[in-house]
C-alpha cells in the first residue's frame, strides 16, 4: 500500500503533548510508521472515539493512552466497538489484565500493544492487526450473506405455503406465481415472499378484528333467541361458541406479528377492544333476564364501535388497497347480525322504537352488496357466493317485514344465520384471493 493510501488516526483522551515523554514517544512512533508507508493523522486530543463525518475515513485507528487517561479511553473504546466501526481499531496502553482485554477482543478489538514497547515492531504489528480485522470482516460478511439467504429461503417456503393453502395449488405452481411476481416487480423472490406473508397477516388481522364486530351483535342476538325460546338449545350452544371465538380472536390479535410493533394509535385501538370485551363478557351470566339484556346490548355496541375503529386502523396500517374489500365484506356480517338482533330485541322487550333506524341500515347492506358485485377482485367463487348471499338477503327482508309473529321471528333468526354463513365464506374468499395475497 502506498504511503498516501494508508491513513492511521490516533485518538487520545487528552493531548499527547501534555508531557515531554508523550511528545517524544509519539514522534518516534510516527517516524517508525512513516518509514513503512503509514501516515499518522489526528494525533491530538479526542474526547471520544468518534470519527468526524467530514474527515477522510481512516484505514486504521489506534487508541493511545497512558495510566492517567486509561479509564476514559477504555470507556470511549467500548462505545466505538459497540457501533461496529468500518475500520480496524487497535489499542496502545499500559499493561491490562485479561478480564479487561477479553471483552474488548470479543467486541472486535483488532489488537492490543503495551505502551512501553519499542518502535521497531510497530509497522508489522499494526499491519497484522489490519489483516486479522479484514479477515474477520470478510467472514462476518459471508456469515451475514448466508443468514440472509437462509432467511430468504424460509420466507419463500412460508409464502409458498400461504399460496398453496389459500388457493389450493401445488408447490411448483405457488413458486411460479412468486417468481412471476418478482420478475414483474423487478424484485427478488425473497422480497416478494415476505410481502406475501405480510399481506396474508394483514388480511387475517382485519378479518379477525372484523369478526369481533359481528360477534358483538351475534352474542346479543343469540341471548335474545335463548330467552325468547327460539331454537333455545341451539342458540345456547352457538352463544358459547361465539364467546370462545371472540376470546380466540383477541388472543390472535394480541400476538399477531403485524400488531406487536404497531404504532401507538393501533395499540390503543386494540386495547380499547380488549377493554370493551371484558366489560361485555362480565355481563354474560348463564341466565340473562330481559332487564339485563339492555345493558348487555349497550356494552355490545361499545365493542362494535371499538372493533370497527380497529379494522379501519388496520386497513390503513396494511397499506394495501385490496384489504378494503376484506373489510367491506366482513362489515356485512356485523350489519346482518345487528339487524336481526334489533328485530328480535324489539319484540322481546316490547320496544318498537328499536326498529325506527332500520331503513338506513338496510340501505347500507344493499349498497355494500352492490360494491362487492362491482369489485375488480370478482372470481367464479365470489360471484357464486354473492348470488347466494343476495338470495338469502331477500329471504331475510321478507322475514323482517312479517316479524310480528313468533314464527316469522324464528325465520329472521335462521335467515340471518344462513346469510352470515355465506358472508363468512365470501370474506374468507376475499382474504385468500390472489389479488389480496399478492398485492
Amino acid at each position: 500500500m502506498a504511503a498516501s493510501e494508508w491513513r492511521i488516526e490516533v485518538w487520545t483522551a487528552q493531548p499527547v503533548e501534555c508531557t515531554a515523554a508523550g511528545v517524544a514517544g509519539m514522534a518516534a512512533w510516527t517516524q517508525a510508521l512513516a518509514a513503512h508507508g503509514m501516515h499518522v493523522h489526528e494525533a491530538g486530543g479526542r474526547a471520544a472515539l468518534v470519527h468526524r463525518p467530514d474527515a477522510p475515513a481512516p484505514d486504521q485507528v489506534v487508541a493511545w493512552c497512558d495510566a492517567h487517561t486509561l479509564d476514559e479511553t477504555l470507556r470511549a473504546l467500548a462505545e466505538c466497538l459497540a457501533s461496529e466501526p468500518r475500520w480496524p481499531v487497535s489499542l496502545v496502553s499500559p499493561e491490562l489484565p485479561a478480564d479487561i482485554l477479553q471483552p474488548l477482543w470479543a467486541a472486535g478489538l483488532a489488537g492490543w500493544w503495551p505502551l512501553h514497547a519499542g518502535t521497531a515492531g510497530w509497522p508489522q504489528a499494526l499491519a497484522g492487526d489490519r489483516a486479522r480485522w479484514q479477515r474477520s470482516a470478510t467472514l462476518r460478511a459471508e456469515l451475514e450473506r448466508a443468514r440472509a439467504q437462509l432467511d430468504e429461503r424460509k420466507y419463500v417456503d412460508r409464502a409458498k405455503g400461504v399460496l398453496m393453502s389459500a388457493r389450493g395449488i401445488g408447490e411448483d405452481e405457488a413458486f411460479r406465481l412468486l417468481r412471476g411476481a418478482a420478475m414483474h416487480a423487478n424484485l427478488r423472490v425473497g422480497e416478494v415472499s415476505r410481502s406475501v406473508i405480510e399481506a396474508s397477516q394483514w388480511a387475517e388481522a382485519i378479518n379477525r378484528a372484523g369478526q369481533l364486530r359481528m360477534l358483538s351483535q351475534r352474542i346479543v342476538k343469540l341471548a335474545v333467541q335463548r330467552l325468547a325460546g327460539i331454537d333455545a338449545r341451539r342458540a345456547r350452544a352457538l352463544l358459547d361458541e361465539s364467546v370462545e371465538r371472540a376470546r380466540a380472536n383477541l388472543a390472535y390479535l394480541a400476538a399477531c406479528p403485524r400488531l406487536v410493533d404497531a404504532p401507538a394509535a393501533t395499540q390503543a385501538a386494540l386495547q380499547a377492544v380488549a377493554d370493551a370485551w371484558e366489560a361485555l363478557s362480565a355481563q354474560l351470566t348463564p341466565r340473562l333476564t330481559a332487564a339485563q339484556l339492555a345493558e348487555v346490548d349497550r356494552r355490545a355496541m361499545v365493542l362494535l364501535d371499538g372493533a370497527e375503529a380497529l379494522t379501519r386502523v388496520l386497513e390503513h396500517d396494511g397499506g394495501r388497497r385490496a384489504l378494503r374489500l376484506v373489510n367491506t365484506c366482513g362489515r356485512q356480517r356485523a350489519r346482518v347480525q345487528r339487524l336481526a338482533k334489533d328485530v328480535l330485541l324489539a319484540a322481546l322487550l316490547a320496544e318498537p322504537a328499536r326498529l325506527e333506524g332500520l331503513t338506513p341500515r338496510l340501505d347500507e347492506i344493499a349498497a355494500a352488496f352492490v360494491e362487492l358485485e362491482q369489485a375488480p377482485l370478482a372470481s367464479a367463487d365470489t360471484r357464486q357466493l354473492l348470488a347466494a348471499a343476495q338470495e338469502e338477503w331477500l329471504r331475510l327482508l321478507r322475514a323482517i317485514d312479517a316479524a310480528s309473529s313468533g314464527d316469522s321471528r324464528a325465520v329472521v333468526a335462521h335467515a340471518a344465520d344462513s346469510l352470515l354463513d355465506i358472508i363468512e365464506r365470501l370474506t374468507a374468499a376475499y382474504e385468500h384471493s390472489l389479488q389480496v395475497i399478492m398485492s
